[in-house]
């Protein structure tokens, strides 16, 4: 055997004689399936929230408009609706966090940017209907 042909056989021989690919290479959407965080198309998530229409508020009623639409985007994260209970509430958490842990998707920095949403979400959650 050449140099390159040995180099090339050592190479095979650390990942057991089996094909790899890239990071993040493998992954893409599987058909038919829901995209609801825009992850392959590279969308950010709209969560439909409406926006203020320039009146002067109190700042108790933006209070209430911020919780109000943090509440509306950790349902729309969820995709979930009330009335739902802790345990409900806690097996949709689970799967969105199997579905898009950063593990799962090769390291994906963009999968780590979800679960860093959907940790927020089910805190938002959990505080506004439990607490």
């Amino acid at each position: 055997m050449s140099e390159p042909e040995i180099e090339a056989e050592i190479r095979r021989d650390t990942v057991w004689q089996r094909p790899s690919w890239k990071l993040g290479e493998r992954h893409g959407p599987i058909p038919g399936m829901r995209d609801p965080f825009g992850l392959y198309n590279g969308k950010e998530h709209s969560d439909g929230a409406r926006h203020s229409n320039g009146h002067a508020r109190g700042r108790e009623s933006e209070a209430a408009v911020r919780v109000a639409s943090a509440r509306a985007q950790a349902l729309d994260v969820f995709d979930i609706e009330p009335p739902f209970t802790p345990v409900r509430l806690k097996a949709r958490y689970k799967m969105l966090v199997k579905e898009h842990h950063p593990d799962a998707h090769g390291g994906d920095k963009a999968a780590e940017e979800k679960l860093k949403i959907i940790n927020q979400a089910y805190a938002t959650l959990k505080a506004s209907y439990f607490n």
